[in-house]
């Protein structure tokens, strides 16, 4: 693969009156003059169309654990061979990959794979799915939906990690091709939004109820709190409840530990127990499957069971330390069905973290 083949055509824009081209793939809507890139730097205008300029191209290939995405609920303790491109169509303070996600593309992508070798290299690996993560797979989406359909055609799994902000149109037809998704609920507050992550929580919201209703992939979310941002009680109510009332009991939520970092290094990191209050609101607004993350709290982390409260799957960070569920992801005390995707018996991958190099695939 040459440097070539990483520019192709991209979908999902128009021509506007004044000879802009507007780019319809996120609800930023960039309009673009000849030679213009989009926020996520990835998209730009060529002439008189848009093309996508990382396609074939990552930041770095790793095996990881798949509560490290986070899911809890889809296929515990196997390995899942995560990858993400460069840039960002949010521009969040905060960021943890800012490194990748902020990167103009040519000090990061160093490594080239087709999705026929992602595909290969995640079923030699023993890889039971794949995830685009570390930056948004939104703005790579032409590449991310050819390596779901490779990655389908071995029988690997697929799953998004991303931060929901994406139109409807190309929505329906990135999560045609996703069997899981992680999405980013980063407050519930259009003030943060706009002012901490530059967009707007609507649409994210909007994403969050169009998978849970109307498609089959299995939805958990993570929420990052942070001090004095979106960590008070009254916005974890509210968080809370709406998932709740719009989602339903059985979504996942991860509330996750913030650590300083690029335009946030003054905050502190996020104390233990604010994770813990979060947890035990979001279980009294009736949510079964709260876990807190980034910290270690084998209590938090562990699944119980909503009906008899008996461990069902326990954790200890990413190591797999108790499983109680039958061959039908049922509580093997009391039979109560424990939504998720499940095989008969557990992953052992643990905690392990394998990067790789995806050229010994190429053959």
């Amino acid at each position: 693969m040459t440097n070539a083949d990483s520019v192709v055509d991209a979908g999902y824009w128009h021509r506007l009156d004044d000879g802009r081209l507007q780019c319809d793939l996120c609800p930023r809507y960039c309009k673009l003059h000849p030679g213009q890139r989009g926020l996520c730097f990835v998209r730009r205008r060529q002439g008189g169309k848009l093309v996508l300029t990382t396609y074939g191209h990552s930041s770095g290939f790793c095996v990881d654990p798949i509560e490290k995405k986070p899911l809890n609920h889809f296929l515990p303790g196997t390995p899942v061979l995560s990858f993400g491109t460069a840039g960002c169509n949010l521009a969040c303070k905060f960021c943890q990959n800012w490194d990748i996600s902020k990167s103009r593309e040519t000090a990061t992508l160093s490594d080239m794979a087709s999705p026929e070798q992602i595909a290969r290299a995640a079923h030699r690996l023993g890889c039971r799915s794949i995830a685009f993560t570390y930056n948004d797979p939104v703005i790579f989406h032409e590449y991310a939906i050819d390596v779901a359909v490779a990655c389908h055609q071995r029988g690997v799994k697929t799953v998004a990690v991303s931060a929901g902000y994406v139109c409807a149109q190309p929505r329906r037809e990135f999560y045609r091709h996703m069997d899981a998704a992680n999405i980013d609920l980063k407050a519930f507050s259009e003030t943060f939004y706009r002012k901490v992550a530059g967009a707007r929580l609507a649409p994210v919201l909007d994403t969050l109820q169009y998978l849970k209703h109307e498609t089959a992939v299995w939805l958990e979310i993570t929420t990052l709190l942070i001090p004095g941002n979106n960590d008070s009680t009254r916005e974890i109510e509210s968080l809370t409840g709406w998932i709740a009332e719009h989602l339903g009991a059985d979504v996942p939520l991860h509330f996750s530990a913030f650590h300083p970092d690029w335009k946030m290094r003054d905050l502190p990191p996020t104390p233990p127990a604010t994770l813990k209050r979060a947890r035990a609101i979001a279980r009294a607004n009736g949510l079964r499957y709260v876990y807190t993350g980034n910290v270690h709290d084998p209590l938090g982390s562990s699944t119980w069971c909503h009906r008899c409260g008996k461990k069902l799957i326990g954790r200890d960070w990413y190591v797999l330390n108790d499983w109680s569920l039958d061959a039908r992801g049922r509580c093997r005390h009391c039979l109560a069905p424990c939504p998720g995707l499940y095989e008969p018996a557990p992953g052992v991958w643990g905690a392990r973290r394998l990067p790789i190099s995806i050229a010994q695939f190429a053959a």
